[in-house]
């Protein structure tokens, strides 16, 4: 009998090879998670799923280019976070550059404390409520796990800025919290 991953490894191979029914089997398993990843950064759900709809087509395209360095759902997360991005930007979202000699750099080390009686899907809400600016870096940084060297890269701001929207989007989600839960 045949893994979970030998499976999906099949399923891939088959889509490789233009197959139709293995590419419909291939959107069932991750279409799901590809659109909750869409919509934290869109937070609209039919934007979301055109964005994941294309998301698997330029998938599918490439999928001779992906060579199994990563798992295939991380593949195809990077996919679905990069048209997310690209659609924000035609939107033309304007991460303003702030002066770097005024700006506090967020310290790395900083500890993020929050009440073990908050949920994660709390947090995401109030994430989603922030500015466009701080709301994409802290799912970019918190979320989805890049540093602010990609971070900088992908939304073409400069380390700096991505560690200041970082700083300043934790505290307005801590406000958030805090007046939640009146701590």
């Amino acid at each position: 009998m045949k893994s979970t991953k030998q499976l999906h490894q099949s399923v891939i191979d088959a889509c490789k090879n233009n197959d139709a029914k293995a590419q419909m089997q291939l959107y069932d398993l991750y279409c799901d998670a590809m659109f909750t990843v869409a919509v934290r950064y869109v937070k609209d759900s039919f934007t979301a799923e055109d964005i994941m709809q294309e998301a698997f087509i330029k998938a599918f395209k490439k999928i001779n280019s992906y060579k199994e360095e990563v798992a295939f759902g991380a593949w195809l997360k990077r996919i679905v976070i990069n048209q997310s991005i690209d659609w924000l930007k035609k939107r033309k979202l304007e991460l303003v550059s702030i002066n770097e000699e005024v700006t506090t750099i967020a310290d790395e080390e900083e500890h993020w404390n929050v009440a073990a009686t908050i949920s994660y899907q709390e947090i995401v809400n109030c994430i989603q409520k922030l500015k466009e600016k701080y709301r994409i870096v802290l799912t970019l940084f918190l979320l989805e796990g890049y540093d602010h060297g990609e971070i900088s890269k992908i939304l073409g701001i400069s380390e700096v800025t991505s560690r200041t929207h970082l700083l300043r989007g934790k505290k307005k989600v801590q406000e958030q919290l805090k007046a939640v839960h009146h701590v």
